[in-house]
């Protein structure tokens, strides 16, 4: 029994690291395109929000707000009191049309059904983010959520890395993947 100590040891360690600091996601469909492609599995870490607040341009894992329990990966869009209009294809925060470099291509006015893809003006409440998926026009995301407000609760952590299926880190400001073996 002795023997075994140092692997039951190091296996409560890696348990506890997974557990308390790593997030393990799957994206499942093509919503965060080009930035993370379709079933790429990624990692981020839960404690990058322990000491700050998720921020704009952030790519977050969270609790899907109307799916509980199903884990959702998005860009945060809007922080708490910005107001978010999504209009005529283009989005705006406080009144200024973001540059979205990550962005896939431009968004279509017919995303899904036609008229749907325009929300706000709306002032994203306190403790609450807006978040979207980089391919607007295959993203399942806030603006046609019943349930429109991710809660900091709600959010898991930050996504860092890609390791399958070509492993990368993930800068998240400009939509760019950076290969870990070139």
């Amino acid at each position: 029994m002795k023997e075994f100590l140092p692997y039951i040891i190091m296996l409560v360690i890696v348990l506890l690291i997974r557990i308390v600091l790593l997030i393990n996601a799957t994206i499942p469909t093509e919503s965060m395109e080009n930035t993370i492609p379709r079933k790429t599995r990624v990692m981020g870490l839960k404690s990058s929000y322990w000491f700050q607040e998720p921020a704009r341009g952030d790519i977050v894992v969270f609790d899907a707000p109307d799916e509980p329990g199903t884990p959702y990966v998005k860009r945060v869009i809007g922080v708490p009191g910005d107001t978010v209009e999504v209009t005529g294809g283009h989005v705006f925060v406080n009144g200024t049309e973001l540059t979205e470099p990550y962005l896939k291509e431009e968004m279509r006015e017919y995303a899904f059904t036609p008229g749907d893809e325009d929300f706000g003006p709306e002032t994203v409440p306190e403790d609450c983010y807006f978040c979207m998926g980089d391919n607007r026009n295959a993203s399942w995301d806030a603006r046609f959520w019943d349930n429109t407000w991710v809660t900091k609760d709600a959010i898991v952590g930050k996504v860092y890395f890609c390791y399958w299926p070509r492993p990368s880190w993930i800068d998240g400001t400009d939509g760019d993947t950076f290969d870990v073996f070139s």
